[in-house]
């Protein structure tokens, strides 16, 4: 029985990737800073199953207290899906709160990176792999997705680099690109606001955390000489944005 580890287990994508690779026969370690939902997710679908650890990802300290408590069965990790992430805010650069970029960078960026570092040993000696969720930001800018965008364009080039430096271990790495998935995203973009969450995804027919669930399933089961690099998911009703012009009077 393989085991994957799924960072930010307690919603969204992170959610219905932990039942959709319990339900698929994998153990699966759920991080999340929420212990309730944790414990739930367990009591769902089985302590045989899943094992929840409760930490912010940011925490190095806590993270590796929570990696070393692990239950013989748990150790062995097979694949990494780095799947923590969050965006603050939808205000041009110059209106941002500098507190909320440093709050992206270091949940986006160095956590992912802590993480990852911390268990390569692991992963190389399973011959196992990684999948990092990055998103459409990495490849199309958008107004107010400045450090955010950012933070998801470091994701994909750390995908491809580590599948550079990991070349010849059998170690694969995938890069997963989502656009428009309801999730928590946006209220926790904007501070809560149902309203903001409904106008965007209103009427939209958006991807769900399931869709990508499935993907990263699907990833993750292929022949293990098979390597998707980078895969762009976007739903049917979204498409890329045109140029901005600014016109003079």
């Amino acid at each position: 029985m393989r085991t994957v580890l799924i960072t930010g287990g307690t919603a969204g994508i992170g959610e219905a990737a932990v039942r959709t690779f319990a339900n698929a026969g994998w153990r699966v370690v759920a991080t999340g800073r929420r212990r309730e939902r944790l414990d739930a997710l367990v009591a769902e679908l089985g302590a045989d199953k899943v094992q929840g650890c409760a930490f912010d990802i940011r925490d190095d300290a806590a993270r590796d207290a929570a990696l070393d408590a692990l239950p013989e069965g748990f150790r062995d990790i097979d694949l990494l899906v780095n799947n923590a992430g969050l965006a603050l805010g939808t205000s041009p650069a110059q209106d941002s709160a500098l507190d909320d970029w440093k709050v992206m960078v270091d949940t986006n960026i160095t956590a992912l990176i802590s993480l990852t570092r911390r268990l390569l040993p692991v992963l190389i000696s399973a011959k196992g792999a990684i999948i990092n969720l990055s998103s459409v930001a990495a490849t199309y800018p958008y107004p107010g997705g400045n450090v955010y965008g950012g933070t998801k364009a470091f994701v994909r080039q750390f995908s491809l680099g580590l599948r550079s430096d990991l070349h010849g271990t059998g170690v694969r790495v995938t890069s997963i690109e989502p656009g428009m998935v309801e999730t928590e995203f946006t209220l926790v973009r904007t501070g809560g606001s149902q309203e903001a969450s409904d106008k965007l995804y209103g009427g939209a027919d958006p991807m769900t955390g399931d869709d990508i669930a499935g993907t990263m399933l699907w990833v993750a089961e292929l022949p293990p000489h098979l390597n998707i690099n980078t895969l762009e998911l976007m739903p049917v009703s979204q498409s890329f944005a045109g140029f901005q012009v600014a016109r003079k009077d």
